[in-house]
């Protein structure tokens, strides 16, 4: 493989990682807790776009459990979306392996 191509390549993959990333930025997955009670809505970029929390997970004798159902819905989330980022970058980085 002569420089040129070797260029070429480069540039192929360069376009299509912007399209990925620009796939991820509007890709949402949605993490949850406690059952579906709180709901994480997050980017592919891992940003959090919405959360929604079931009014009867409220108790303000309790904080703790909600604070607790908080995290591991952004958790979960954020699990999805750094998977869902690497399936998409897969196929461009999987090929990577051979060149070096």
């Amino acid at each position: 493989m002569n420089q040129r191509q070797l260029m070429q390549m480069a540039q192929q993959m360069q376009r299509q990682m912007q399209k990925v990333q620009e796939e991820l930025a509007t890709t949402i997955v949605e993490g949850t807790a406690g059952g579906g009670a709180i709901t994480v809505k997050m980017n592919g970029h891992r940003e959090v776009q919405s959360i929604t929390i079931s009014p009867e997970v409220v108790d303000p004798d309790d904080v703790e459990m909600l604070q607790d159902l908080l995290l591991v819905a952004i958790n979960d989330a954020s699990r999805k979306a750094q998977q869902l980022a690497e399936e998409r970058m897969q196929p461009l980085t999987g090929g990577l392996k051979g060149l070096f």
